[in-house]
């Protein structure tokens, strides 16, 4: 964001802009290039639905091949992500009444954001009810370790078992670490 900044997502920012999901797995690293890896990999969208969505301050659900401006990202900066701040909520709760509309009352939404703390269960669980699903493999790990898992969930095709938001319990003691991947598997 820095007027000087040379890299090539910050120039592709200040002209025409980047994709949301390039410039959120840039600022987010592991993490988030693990959720977008895997939304891509398991998505099944439905006529009109995106395949992977990302929660926004300041302007709802918002498709990850959606082309960020510098000055968007300065908007969307401004605004914490706290379901009591309207300028957060309100857009987030008016796409998801039309998500849950274009996707149809069977569809599963699948958080792979945070669970532990109300800033998307709450608004998105008011919306979804039971339809709002997250892996089950999330409870008790860290933000990084979730990354890595679904990176490699996305790289070997094997999804993670998706069980209801609202009746789960979201915390729990830390799961063992991750093996370290083989060569071959690290290749991939």
């Amino acid at each position: 964001m820095r007027e000087n900044a040379g890299s090539a997502l910050a120039g592709r920012l200040r002209n025409g802009g980047a994709p949301l999901g390039v410039l959120f797995s840039f600022m987010s690293g592991l993490y988030f290039r693990g959720k977008l890896s895997y939304a891509l990999a398991f998505a099944a969208p439905s006529a009109g639905v995106a395949e992977a969505y990302v929660i926004t301050p300041g302007a709802g659900l918002v498709p990850s091949d959606s082309l960020v401006t510098l000055d968007w990202l300065h908007e969307m900066s401004a605004i914490d992500v706290d379901p009591k701040d309207a300028r957060y909520r309100d857009p987030l709760d008016r796409d998801s009444r039309i998500l849950r509309q274009s996707a149809g009352v069977g569809c599963e939404v699948i958080l792979l954001g945070s669970i532990a703390t109300p800033k998307y269960v709450g608004p998105l669980g008011e919306i979804f009810g039971e339809q709002l699903l997250f892996p089950a493999e999330f409870i008790g790990r860290g933000d990084m370790s979730r990354g890595g898992l679904m990176l490699r969930c996305a790289q070997t095709g094997k999804s993670l078992t998706h069980i209801p938001v609202l009746s789960a319990l979201r915390h729990g003691p830390r799961p063992p670490r991750l093996a370290p991947l083989s060569r071959t598997e690290s290749v991939r």
